[in-house]
């Protein structure tokens, strides 16, 4: 009798815990949303973000089996400005830097010319939205784990979800664009915070079409690594992105795309920013640039262009 009178004291604590802990459950459930749902979320995030009117001026460094190039870029109303600076890590020639300012002033005093820039930038961005829109249904996601993230990936000591994916049996792709996806696993980090992709790492593990504006197929085996970071004022942007593809365009001309291209010392600039104003704001960010690489050399001694790329 003592044990049915204690159990009918304990009953409505029991009653209140299993109410606490299916308060928690449910919770729990609602706060980690599944590795689809961290991706769906995090490409909704991209998106919008890609359409933002934020712009940033930066050093973009792209090393391919002919050299390397290191341009001054910013981004403007009316399309992207750039400048190169070095090539193979060496500051421009006279001759060369003459070149470039001509081909600039070309751009600033030809509107068709300029508009046919604008074209092919909006057309590549379209492109690059259409495939980041896809991801969410081209794979097949689950969990591994967790990593810190870092300056170059994510944001430093960022709690990253690691992600496994592999091609989606069931993803039928609407145009030759996304056909590129059906052959690509790899992996994926994202800050569930902030809702951005830190990283994709992945390879292709068969031969696949694709249509970038042209017709071709893309070799298996070929590997790709996108980082993505927060650089400046909450604003994420590409870090590094290695290209290792082999294939062939039109069925008929090789095709082969080696590069690694490292983005860095990211500024915010204005967002009213004209063509001609970006241009002229590259060509007082170079002068102070030489400006630097002039002392260190007096400095040192060293007058190698590249300590300063």
């Amino acid at each position: 009798m003592r044990f049915v009178h204690a159990n009918t004291k304990l009953l409505p604590i029991l009653v209140a815990l299993a109410s606490v802990c299916a308060c928690e459950l449910a919770f729990a459930q609602q706060a980690t949303p599944s590795p689809a749902e961290l991706v769906r979320e995090a490409v909704a995030n991209e998106v919008a973000a890609s359409q933002s009117d934020v712009r940033m001026m930066f050093l973009d460094h792209k090393a391919t089996p002919r050299g390397s190039q290191t341009k001054l870029i910013v981004e403007t109303k009316e399309g992207n400005a750039g400048m190169l600076v070095a090539e193979n890590d060496h500051a421009l020639t006279t001759t060369r830097q003459r070149d470039e300012e001509n081909r600039l002033a070309r751009l600033m005093n030809s509107p068709e010319d300029l508009r046919k820039k604008q074209r092919s930038e909006k057309e590549d961005a379209d492109r690059i939205r259409r495939i980041v829109k896809a991801l969410p249904d081209a794979f097949v996601y689950e969990a591994d784990g967790t990593q810190k993230g870092t300056a170059e990936i994510g944001r430093a000591d960022a709690e990253l979800v690691r992600l496994k994916f592999h091609p989606n049996p069931k993803y039928d792709p609407p145009s030759r664009l996304e056909q590129v996806l059906t052959g690509l696993e790899g992996n994926m980090l994202i800050d569930p915070q902030q809702h951005r992709i830190a990283l994709m790492d992945g390879s292709l593990k068969k031969d696949v079409n694709f249509g970038w504006g042209f017709l071709g197929h893309l070799n298996k085996g070929g590997h790709y690594l996108i980082q993505q970071a927060e650089v400046v004022d909450g604003n994420w942007e590409i870090k590094q992105m290695i290209l290792r593809f082999t294939g062939r365009v039109l069925l008929v001309k090789s095709l082969e795309i080696n590069t690694d291209e490292v983005a860095s010392d990211f500024h915010v600039v204005p967002s009213t920013l004209t063509f001609a104003q970006g241009v002229e704001m590259l060509k007082k960010h170079e002068i102070e640039m030489a400006g630097h690489r002039d002392g260190a050399a007096g400095t040192d001694g060293d007058s190698d262009a590249s300590k300063r790329f």
